[in-house]
């Protein structure tokens, strides 16, 4: 299945895609939040669509797209997770995942405008395979008992500001929440329709340029293992949202560096997930 959701932001409606027609499922469910994805709620969608799609109501084609997610409890990044991008950028991988949090608030739909912060000069980009936490996962026992714990797929962009990131002191966390730098969807592919994550291409365009060409299965450490290996320090729940690393291309390793600035278009696709596109505006 793939769900979505729909309308003007902070008023979203579940809902889900079927033969390229979106169907409102208001009228089952209230949104694909912590309290659906714990209750099982994937299993009860694909119960309320046995009959199929074409009794719930269709969503009109100008509404726009939402997060394929309500605000998740937390989003977790992983840094350095792409053989290429850390050679890129003259780095050993990491004998351990790189793991980073990202403000809540920046996710927003696969179409919104992305604002470029106003002390901004090295904004870049990120195309990123996202992971859905399905239900609560807790000191599991292995990678293989993570396969469990997937509620789905999505295309996750992890919008940087690479100053505030690198040279401004601290932490990652400052150069990677401003606002709206999380653009994630299209839709959340549940695992039936995506049942190795290990070979989705990856790409994303700037202007129509290509910038970033990968492959999953170039992940250091794949998705399973990371869904292990985080619950060893923390406790996933349901609805919250891993993004698994970004491939070479970015922008802070160009020679000379082409970072985003207002006017900008990135196009970003991943595999059978679908495709997003953002314009770039000032904050």
């Amino acid at each position: 299945m793939k769900l979505i959701r729909f309308g003007s932001p902070g008023r979203e409606k579940p809902g889900v895609l079927v033969d390229g027609v979106r169907r409102d499922l208001s009228s089952k469910f209230r949104d694909w939040d912590r309290e659906f994805f714990e209750a099982d709620g994937v299993a009860q969608v694909a119960e309320a669509l046995r009959g199929g799609a074409k009794g719930f109501p269709e969503v009109a084609e100008a509404e726009r797209w939402g997060a394929c997610i309500a605000r998740p409890g937390k989003v977790l990044c992983i840094g350095l997770n792409y053989k290429d991008h850390a050679r890129e950028q003259g780095i050993e991988l990491p004998k351990e995942p790189v793991l980073f949090m990202k403000a809540t608030n920046t996710v927003v739909g696969p179409y919104d405008d992305v604002l470029i912060p106003r002390l901004s000069k090295k904004t870049d980009y990120e195309v990123e395979l996202g992971v859905v936490i399905g239900k609560r996962a807790r000191y599991l026992d292995s990678p293989e008992a993570a396969k469990g714990h997937v509620g789905g797929y999505c295309i996750s962009h992890d919008v940087s500001e690479r100053e505030f990131q690198i040279e401004r002191g601290g932490q990652w966390t400052k150069g990677k929440s401003c606002d709206t730098f999380n653009p994630v969807g299209p839709f959340l592919a549940t695992p039936d329709e995506n049942p190795d994550p290990h070979a989705l291409s990856l790409e994303l365009d700037v202007n129509g340029e290509r910038r970033q060409t990968g492959n999953t299965v170039e992940m250091a450490v794949g998705v399973y293992a990371l869904i292990h290996y985080v619950s060893q320090f923390m406790t996933l729940e349901g609805g919250d949202l891993i993004s698994t690393g970004t491939p070479s291309g970015v922008a802070m390793s160009m020679k000379p560096q082409r970072f985003l600035v207002p006017g900008d278009v990135c196009e970003l696709r991943i595999g059978s997930l679908g495709v997003q596109r953002q314009t770039f505006r000032q904050a």
